[in-house]
C-alpha cells in the first residue's frame, strides 16, 4: 500500500512515520510531499532511517512533486499549514487587541487558518481525486479539521476528518483503569475541537463516573477547566472547551507573553537540526512537546480499519452527521465515535444531548457554516458575518474591528483579499 503524506516536510511528520514503522506493516511506500525542499530533505531521510531502524520492509520517499507524489497512492493524509508557523503566531495574536481569545482552531484566529486553508486543501484532493488509485481515501488532519472536512466532502472526495482529542483520552483513561486502550471505548460527541467524552465503557460498563471521582482534580489540569464543570456536567469536556468556559481568563493570561505558535517555532528549529544528524533513527523525547500526541497512532489505526485489516476498530473521526445529532442537518459535519471497515466509518449510536452540549454544538455548528462559505466564496462581509455568528465574539464592535484585522493578516494568502 502507498500513503502519501502531504505536508511531510513538517518537523512532527517523524511522529507519523514512527507509527507507521512500528504499527503500518501494510504501507509498502511511503511518500513525503512538501513544497520546502530543503526542510523535506532533511525530514524524509531522518524518516528513512527511523523505517529502518524498526526494520520495517517497506520505502519511505520524498519529493516536492505533488502530482508525482499522489499518483497511484492508496491513501492520502494531508497535514498541511498554510503560512507556517509565522501565520499561525499572527492568529494567535491580532484577536487580543480586540479582547478575543488568540487560538489556531477556535474564534478570529480559526476562521483566518480556515480562510487560507480551504481553497489550498480543495485543490490538493483535485489532484488526488486525479492521480491516486480509485477510491483512494483522504485523511484530513489539517486544522480546522471540521470545517475542512466538510469542504472535502461536500466537493465529492472520499475524506475523513481526524483529531488525536478523543484517543488521548483513551489513553488516559485505559492507564487509571489498568486496561488496555483498545478496551476503551468512549462516547465522543460534539464538533471538532468542541467535544465532550460522555462515557468510557470497559467490556459494557461506562467506567467514567469512578473515573471523575477518582481523578476529578488531575482530570480537571489536564483539561483546564473548573473541577465543578466536570462535576456539574458529569463528563469530561475537551480541553479545547476550556477557550469557552474560561474565555477572558485566557485572553488575560496571553497577553504579553510568547504565544504557542512561537513556542513551537523555537521547538522546530531545535528538532530541524536534531534531524540533520545522521546518527539520530529515534524521534527524540523533544518531538513530544511539539503536540499531537498519539497522532500516529489514530492516524495508522484508522487507515487500517477502512482498508478492511482489523476488526471494525472503534475510531473517533469527522463524519458526516447524517441521523446522529437530530438537531443538526444531515449534511453538518461532526466528530463522533464510529466503527470503522471498508466501506467508511458509522457512527455508533448516540443517547439524548443535554440541552447545554446541544446549544453550544448548534452555535458552533452555524459559524463553521458561515465560515466555510467565506472560505469558499471570501468578501469582507462573510467573515464579519461568521465573525458575528462565533460564540466567542458575537458583537458587532468586536466582529467589524477583527474583519478588518484579518484580512490585512491574511492578505498574501486570500487571493480575493489582494
Amino acid at each position: 500500500m502507498k500513503i502519501a503524506v502531504i505536508g511531510g516536510g513538517s518537523t512532527y511528520t517523524p511522529e507519523l512515520v514512527d507509527g507507521f514503522a512500528r504499527l503500518g506493516s501494510m504501507v509498502s511506500e511511503l511518500v513525503l510531499i512538501d513544497p520546502a525542499a530543503e526542510r523535506l530533505e532533511i525530514v524524509g531521510a531522518f524518516a528513512a532511517r527511523i523505517f529502518k531502524q524498526y526494520g520495517h520492509p517497506g520505502t519511505v520517499t520524498w519529493t516536492t512533486d505533488l502530482d508525482a507524489g499522489v499518483t497511484d497512492a492508496d491513501a492520502a493524509v494531508i497535514q498541511l499549514r498554510v503560512g507556517g508557523q509565522q501565520a499561525r503566531i499572527t492568529d494567535e495574536t491580532f484577536p487580543l487587541e480586540c479582547g478575543c481569545v488568540g487560538q489556531e482552531t477556535t474564534g478570529a484566529g480559526g476562521l483566518a487558518k480556515a480562510l487560507r486553508t480551504v481553497p489550498v486543501i480543495l485543490d490538493v484532493a483535485e489532484r488526488i481525486r486525479a492521480r491516486a488509485k480509485p477510491g483512494a481515501w483522504i485523511v484530513d488532519f489539517t486544522n480546522p479539521v471540521g470545517i475542512v472536512t466538510r469542504a472535502l466532502l461536500d466537493a465529492g472526495h472520499k475524506a475523513v476528518g481526524l483529531c488525536n482529542v478523543a484517543i488521548g483520552f483513551q489513553r488516559r483513561f485505559a492507564a487509571h483503569l489498568g486496561v488496555a486502550p483498545s478496551a476503551v471505548v468512549l462516547d465522543h460527541v460534539g464538533l471538532n475541537h468542541l467535544t465532550w467524552e460522555r462515557a468510557a465503557y470497559v467490556d459494557g460498563v461506562d467506567r467514567l463516573p469512578e473515573l471523575i471521582s477518582a481523578h476529578l482534580d488531575e482530570i480537571a489540569g489536564e483539561v483546564d477547566v473548573p473541577a465543578e464543570i466536570i462535576t456539574m456536567l458529569g463528563n469530561v469536556p475537551s480541553y479545547y472547551l476550556s477557550y469557552f468556559y474560561n474565555h477572558d481568563k485566557h485572553v488575560r493570561e496571553s497577553r504579553n507573553v510568547p504565544t504557542r505558535g512561537q513556542r513551537v517555532a523555537e521547538i522546530e528549529a531545535i528538532l530541524l537540526d536534531m534531524y540533520r544528524d545522521v546518527t539520530l533513527t529515534e524521534k527524540p523525547a523533544l518531538l513530544g512537546e511539539r503536540g499531537g500526541a498519539y497522532y500516529s497512532e489514530a492516524a495508522v489505526g484508522l487507515l487500517a480499519s477502512l482498508f478492511g485489516l482489523d476488526d471494525g476498530a472503534v475510531h473517533s473521526v469527522n463524519v458526516r452527521n447524517n441521523l446522529t445529532l437530530p438537531f443538526l442537518p444531515a449534511d453538518a459535519v461532526i466528530e463522533i465515535s464510529a466503527r470503522a471497515g471498508l466501506e467508511g466509518p458509522v457512527p455508533l449510536p448516540v443517547t439524548a444531548v443535554s440541552p447545554d452540549l446541544a446549544a453550544l454544538i448548534t452555535h458552533t455548528w452555524g459559524y463553521e457554516e458561515l465560515a466555510l462559505d467565506a472560505a469558499l466564496r471570501g468578501g469582507r462581509d462573510r467573515v464579519y458575518r461568521a465573525l458575528l455568528a462565533h460564540p466567542l465574539i458575537g458583537q458587532h464592535e468586536y466582529a467589524d474591528a477583527l474583519a478588518d484585522k484579518l484580512i490585512a493578516a491574511g492578505r498574501s494568502h486570500l487571493a480575493w483579499a489582494r
